[in-house]
């Protein structure tokens, strides 16, 4: 399995996600955007990423906070997961260029992406769905359902519902 830091950038912001995939596999694959839980890109995320590559898909951890920083405590990952739920702009600005780096890796079949969180994670995967971002589907672990931003008209129209739809396979 092949793994790699990315570093990469969210305006003057610098972030460095997590990709694996398998190196033995030929061709364009679909693509898979993890998002972490509230205390920052660490063991969990990554882990899932190979979990995913061993799968047979390309994963990119997302990092949301910026420079890898993972959060020791509660009180400061609420501060910083509420100043980015509360700015539905800035997160979705976040999570875009990290799915633009998943989508602009030559493994990746940019037709067939998905994205899942965990917590805070699974928050901002739906804000993506829910805005019409180029995704087959997303899963939430435990994320939460409000939202500051209401759906994108275009997005809307595509029919968001809980009926399960097509796999990314």
């Amino acid at each position: 399995m092949k793994t790699a830091d990315i570093e990469y950038r969210d305006g003057a912001l610098t972030c460095r996600g997590f990709l694996a995939y398998d190196e033995t596999k030929t061709g364009r694959r679909p693509g898979v955007l993890v998002v972490h839980e509230a205390f920052g890109l660490g063991k969990h995320a990554m882990d899932r990423a190979k979990m995913l590559a061993e799968l047979g898909y390309v994963a990119f951890a997302a990092d949301m906070f910026g420079n890898r920083m993972q959060v020791a405590g509660l009180p400061k990952a609420i501060e910083i997961i509420t100043d980015l739920l509360g700015n539905p702009p800035k997160l979705l600005a976040r999570a875009g260029a990290a799915l633009e780096v998943l989508r602009q890796r030559p493994e990746v079949d940019a037709a067939r992406l998905g994205g899942i969180g965990f917590c805070f994670g699974g928050s901002t995967v739906l804000q993506l769905a829910r805005t019409g971002a180029d995704l087959k589907g997303v899963v939430s672990f435990h994320g939460g359902l409000s939202t500051k931003a209401p759906p994108r008209r275009e997005a809307s129209k595509q029919g968001s519902s809980a009926v399960p739809g097509p796999t990314i396979r």
